[in-house]
């Protein structure tokens, strides 16, 4: 081993504390405690919608998601039945982290785990769905199970968490491979309600725009973007962590969403100083941050590809459904 060589392992050797200690943080504060479920998702053998290198394999594995997260919350809010389900039901002021770790969870057991745990965490989250309704502050009814919603709720998804990766990653997605990774998000939302979920870019970018006439900032709208960038429940050094993320989110904001919302549009430099802060943290994360997709399925998985979203009724089971 050479002197150069040494140096190097002996300074990965130091830093190995520090990146520990970051992996800890983030890993407690998204996936919650570990109560077997990771090795219930990862070590299961089985069928699996996705294999290694799939789109949504990649996407949904990089830390650009939590960026895409934030943009996501953004976005959908300015649908006000849409925010009024989320501000009755969702309990995101009061347990932001319980819910942050709940929407983990299901990313990683749609996109990751064995078909029959995917499909049962499917089904338990269509019937939470058929007993969230109500009233919105204006008197229209709102239900969370109404594949309207459900579609608007989708598409911002899909979108945010795209743009984040394709602003944030390493390596972004081609064009095909944007389009494949629209497909295959769309084919989970289909099995939660969604009819007919778009299936490339441009067909996700045009239910984007078609919903524009039923948007505008609720007050519930204005509050939630207000505690997700400037109050989230954090202190000190974990508070200043955040902001990254934040300010990486309303770089990739569109314009009309942050009007919309009174956020501080901020300058063409601004954003761009924002984009390569955020960047810069996406990197320390991949640095410090050990995913399991990056790690080998165990003996006796299997590819099942998702069957193409217009051909599934939600809740039919795998067993009665065939490949187009």
């Amino acid at each position: 081993m050479t002197a150069g060589h040494r140096s190097a392992a002996a300074l990965d050797a130091a830093l190995d504390p520090v990146r520990a200690r970051v992996a800890t943080a983030v890993r407690s504060r998204v996936a919650g405690t570990d109560d077997g479920r990771a090795e219930r998702i990862w070590r299961t053998p089985g069928p699996r919608w996705f294999r290694p290198g799939d789109p949504i394999w990649r996407v949904h594995s990089d830390p650009s998601m939590m960026v895409g997260g934030l943009r996501a919350l953004l976005v959908q809010s300015l649908h006000p039945l849409a925010m009024a389900g989320v501000a009755g039901h969702s309990g995101f002021k009061g347990d932001p982290w319980g819910r942050l770790q709940r929407t983990s969870y299901f990313i990683a057991t749609t996109t990751y785990a064995p078909i029959p745990d995917a499909e049962a965490l499917l089904a338990r989250i269509r019937g939470i769905h058929r007993r969230v309704n109500g009233v919105a502050d204006d008197g229209s009814p709102y239900a969370a199970s109404d594949p309207h919603l459900l579609a608007w709720v989708h598409a911002a998804e899909a979108q945010s968490f795209l743009t984040a990766f394709q602003t944030y990653a390493a390596r972004p997605l081609s064009p095909v491979d944007a389009d494949t990774y629209i497909a295959q998000i769309g084919s989970i939302s289909a099995r939660l309600g969604v009819a007919a979920p778009p299936q490339t870019v441009h067909d996700l970018d045009a239910v984007i725009t078609a919903y524009g006439p039923e948007l505008r900032a609720s007050d519930a709208a204005l509050a939630a973007a207000d505690f997700l960038l400037h109050h989230p429940p954090l202190a000190g050094v974990a508070r200043a962590g955040y902001r990254p993320f934040a300010l990486g989110a309303l770089a990739i904001t569109p314009a009309s969403v942050r009007r919309a919302l009174q956020v501080d549009e901020g300058s063409a430099r601004s954003n761009r100083v924002a984009t390569q802060l955020c960047s810069t943290t996406m990197r320390v994360l991949r640095w410090a941050i050990d995913h399991p997709a990056d790690q080998a399925l165990p003996d006796g998985w299997s590819h099942q590809p998702a069957i193409q979203p217009a051909t599934i009724r939600p809740g039919t089971p795998a067993s009665r459904r065939s490949e187009p």
